[in-house]
């Protein structure tokens, strides 16, 4: 029977070392042994802060050298990797998930939804799909999850799996009011689809004001969370998620 192993990688928050990122992601690869697939959060690789000087330092164009002396760092690694990254296309900004495959960029989803702080950056319009081990999955990104179309899209095109990177480091009330929340609304997603969801987020402090609890988990299509990093914890959970579909030869 084929399967995706899908591991969800809960981190610590980096921001603006790209070098300690990837040293990260070299981490969990190492932790996840045999996982297929190794999932990380929302801008992950330069850090999820939506500030003017930040997002001009840190964005990274696809097709430049420094995206490819990344991509050369990441071909050691097995596991496919969905990573979130900060991109910069011509003039525009994106908030992004980019697919990488022995270090090859198989493609990218663009966050097609934006919260009202993320009006530095312009919004995608597609969804694109990958297959990996007979297994076929398609990407939103955090805040694209409160709408049932972004999901939909996704499902549309026979997916088994939504892969969900997220960025939930929040002031502390909200965090609190948050925690049993973003669960729900991710049950709701798969109640409606049919797939699994698996998301990824960061975890830890940054300074006195913000927290992230997560939840880095994997959701089946019973709307059962049946894997869940605890709170304050960085680890990962590790999921097989079968083939529902049959892909035209």
């Amino acid at each position: 029977m084929t399967g995706l192993r899908v591991a969800a990688c809960q981190t610590p928050e980096i921001l603006g070392d790209v070098d300690a990122a990837l040293t990260c992601v070299e981490d969990f690869a190492r932790r996840a042994g045999d996982a297929d697939l190794l999932l990380f959060p929302e801008c992950f690789l330069q850090g999820y802060l939506v500030e003017a000087d930040h997002l001009t330092r840190y964005a990274l164009d696809l097709r430049s050298a420094e995206f490819a002396a990344v991509c050369r760092r990441l071909a050691p690694i097995r596991p496919t990797v969905v990573l979130g990254v900060i991109e910069r296309r011509e003039d525009r900004l994106l908030n992004s998930a980019v697919v990488l495959d022995r270090g090859e960029l198989s493609g990218c989803y663009r966050k097609t939804h934006l919260v009202p702080g993320e009006a530095l950056f312009d919004p995608g319009d597609a969804y694109p799909v990958f297959d990996r081990n007979g297994v076929r999955f398609g990407i939103n990104i955090c805040y694209d999850a409160q709408f049932p179309a972004a999901a939909a899209a996704v499902a549309a095109q026979d997916a088994d799996v939504l892969l969900l990177p997220t960025q939930n480091m929040m002031r502390r009330e909200n965090a609190e009011r948050w925690k049993p929340r973003h669960n729900e609304i991710r049950r709701q997603r798969v109640r409606e689809t049919g797939m699994w969801l698996v998301s990824a987020d960061v975890t830890g402090e940054r300074g006195s004001e913000r927290v992230g609890l997560g939840p880095t988990c994997a959701i089946n299509p019973a709307g059962e969370v049946v894997a869940q990093v605890p709170p304050m914890t960085v680890g990962h959970i590790v999921v097989e998620i079968s083939r529902r579909y049959q892909v035209p030869g």
